[in-house]
């Protein structure tokens, strides 16, 4: 971590209605939300099953059609049952002010142990500017920081977001949170990254952190 950042110092089987593919392409107007097949089955000289849709266009279904549409199926209702957590990352994060000026969200909630204080642990971030700027980001260096928590390794605002109190619950393992952090908790009066004149955190900013508690170290 850079010295901007934190630091301070099957079976198939033989029946199925399925759509199959059509001997004759569709309408420029189709509709795919008004789709009703309707089909009659009818037996042919060879005694294999025909589907016949009520429009007259045949349409026959093999086995490896019928198996590929399973697989789609199946993978549809994959990425369906995964939107909840993504809707919830996603979704605007109303914030939550502790008496210790410290504003928090839980994104997701974890699902292990918290932290105990002198823990080392591990922690991925975005630190951004309270106009939106982003400062810092471990994402990017592709590398979490690792830091004893609660021992004073990183800014006041971290310790109490990551570990709780004053009116913070502890973040759980595997849980996202979005802090709000008033420039006492942060980088105060001094700012951070400065030269020349120049602060790529300047004084007495708020700063705004996306947390992700991975766990112990």
């Amino acid at each position: 971590m850079n010295s901007t950042a934190l630091s301070l110092g099957t079976k198939v089987p033989t029946k199925i209605n399925t759509p199959c593919s059509s001997s004759k392409p569709l309408s420029k107007d189709f509709n795919a939300t008004a789709i009703r097949f309707q089909r009659q089955l009818k037996k042919s000289s060879s005694d294999d099953q025909q589907l016949v849709q009520a429009n007259g266009n045949s349409a026959f279904c093999t086995r490896r059609e019928v198996v590929g549409f399973g697989i789609c199926i199946g993978l549809l209702d994959a990425i369906l049952q995964s939107q909840p957590a993504t809707a919830a990352e996603a979704a605007p994060c109303e914030l939550t002010v502790s008496p210790s000026g410290l504003a928090f969200c839980d994104k997701v909630v974890g699902y292990g142990p918290q932290a105990v204080k002198g823990q080392l642990i591990k922690a991925h971030y975005v630190g951004k500017l309270e106009n939106g700027k982003v400062f810092d980001s471990s994402y990017n260096r592709g590398k979490p920081l690792t830091f004893r928590v609660g021992a004073g390794e990183v800014i006041k605002g971290w310790d109490l977001g990551i570990l709780g109190g004053e009116g913070v619950p502890p973040m759980l393992a595997g849980g996202k949170r979005t802090l709000k952090l008033p420039p006492e908790l942060g980088y105060g009066m001094r700012g951070a990254g400065c030269k020349g004149g120049s602060c790529i955190i300047p004084p007495e900013s708020v700063l705004m952190f996306d947390v992700e508690f991975i766990g112990k170290a």
